[in-house]
Formats: structure tokens, C-alpha cells, sequence
């Protein structure tokens, strides 16, 4: 878990990260310079990086993690920003511990992810045998396949590295799990009840959560702001410099909203 704080009277900003990923891999581009003016929070996953140890995975626990450190740190009300698989995460921080949440920055990211419905069932049965059969292969032959991966798409010996052991932390098994829980995951039916001042970062050449999806969710929310980067899914890494400062602009909108209805009351 990462922590920096600015010593402002700004509320804490808690970053969620993406599927496979990381906290370091998803924001570290972005995190030191939002910690100038903010608390900055930003924990690894159950099953990814450095993230609590389980034999399950589902975005409802990974939502009661975030709002046990939460509380744990004493930052409640804070600004939850979650990025592709943390986008659900933060929703389900929102429904499920509403105290803990005063806005909500959501980036890259959707109210529904799965194809398919009726194939759902099936791809989730599928992904909870092949979580178990991962476990039992030899953490040589997963280290040495990540290698490779990594270093097709990564030319910088150093950087590649440095993401090798980062994502080597994760657990396969619940790796795959969480690849089923967002499959199933579906907030359509709810999304519409967010009451929380609340911005959408939508990532307008995005090929894993198509563009169609993220403005629906900025449109779904009542009152919910939108910026736009003119990048791909991984925008706040490759494109850093773009992705920045809108999710500076993003915080600070959702907290000049939630000052403006605090006054009101």
C-alpha cells in the first residue's frame, strides 16, 4: 500500500487499480504529483501485488477491504477514484459502505462489463476450475511465461524488470477469479442512485472497455462531470502527461461539489 500525504485540509484520495495490475503499475505516473495537494491512498487488491492473500475473489469483498482501510486510516470521507476494474470496486464502496465515500472519480471504466449474459454462468464456472487448476502449476513455468510476456512489451530492460516483479506478486488463480467477477459484473440497474459528486475519466480510443460503455456511465450518474483523453486503456500510464491533469481537475471537481453541498445543508 502506498500512502503520501500532503498535510492539506483536502480530503484523502483512495486509487483503486485495473485488473492484473498493481497500485505502483496503474498510478505511479500520476501519484506523486496528485500527492502535492492531496492524501493520497492507494492499496494493492486481494490476490494482486502485495494485496491480501485469499482463496476467493469477488469485487464485494475487495469493496469491504477498501472501506475497512478506510476507516483503519481515519479518512472517511474520502475520494474514491477507481481505474478499469477499480472503477466496480469504487461503485461497490459507494453502495455497500456509503459513510466511507464523498465522491467518486471513475476512469476507463463501465457499469458493465460482461458480453453475453447468457453466457456468463458458464465463464464463470469455467474461470473458478481453471483459478484452481493455476494454482497447482509450478511458480517457475508461471515465472518464465510472464517473462516473456512482459518483455514482448517492454523494450526497456530496467522498466521490464521492475514490471515483472511487481506483477510476479500476484496470485493466478485469483487473477482468473477476478476475470469472472467482472464478467459477471452488472450496476446498470443501480448506477442511476450514485448520490455522491462524481467525475468520469473516459479514455476515447479504449479497446478493453469500449468508449460506448464509459460515456454511458458518465450518463448514468446524476450530476456526474466527464473529461476526455484521447488515448487507450492504459492512458495513465503511456499517457500520463494528458491523463494527470484531468484526474487532478476530476478530484478537485468532485470536492468543490461536495464543499457546495455541504454549505447548502
Amino acid at each position: 500500500m502506498w500512502v503520501w500525504d500532503s498535510g492539506g485540509d483536502r480530503p484523502a484520495v483512495v486509487l483503486l487499480h485495473g485488473w492484473t495490475s498493481t497500485a505502483a503499475l496503474t498510478w505511479s505516473p500520476v501519484m506523486g504529483a496528485l500527492a502535492h495537494s492531496w492524501r493520497v491512498v492507494a492499496p494493492d487488491h486481494r490476490g494482486h501485488g502485495r494485496g491480501i492473500r485469499a482463496r476467493r475473489f469477488t469485487l464485494e469483498d475487495c469493496a469491504d477491504d477498501v472501506a475497512a482501510l478506510i476507516e483503519h486510516l481515519g479518512v472517511s470521507p474520502a475520494i474514491v477514484a477507481g481505474y478499469s476494474m477499480g472503477g466496480p470496486i469504487a461503485q461497490l464502496v459507494w453502495r455497500r459502505h456509503p459513510e466511507a465515500v464523498g465522491g467518486l472519480v471513475l476512469c476507463a471504466t463501465a457499469a458493465r462489463f460482461q458480453g453475453r449474459a447468457d453466457l456468463a454462468p458458464a465463464v464463470t464456472a469455467v474461470s473458478l476450475g481453471l483459478s484452481y487448476l493455476l494454482s497447482a502449476i509450478p511458480g517457475g513455468w508461471r515465472h518464465q511465461a510472464l517473462t516473456r510476456m512482459v518483455e514482448a512489451r517492454d523494450d526497456n530492460p530496467e522498466r521490464a524488470r521492475w514490471v515483472l516483479a511487481e506483477q510476479g506478486r500476484s496470485d493466478p488463480a485469483l487473477l482468473v477469479q477476478a476475470a469472472a467477477a467482472l464478467n459477471a459484473y452488472d450496476a446498470t440497474g443501480w448506477i442511476a442512485t450514485i448520490d455522491v459528486p462524481t467525475s468520469v475519466i473516459i479514455t476515447t480510443r479504449d479497446r478493453t472497455v469500449a468508449p460506448e460503455r464509459q460515456w454511458h456511465l458518465a450518463r448514468s450518474i446524476p450530476g456526474a462531470e466527464h473529461a476526455t483523453v484521447d488515448w487507450g486503456h492504459r492512458a495513465g500510464v503511456e499517457a500520463a502527461d494528458r491523463f494527470g491533469p484531468a484526474l487532478e481537475q476530476a478530484c478537485r471537481s468532485v470536492w468543490d461539489r461536495g464543499q457546495k453541498v455541504g454549505r447548502a445543508s
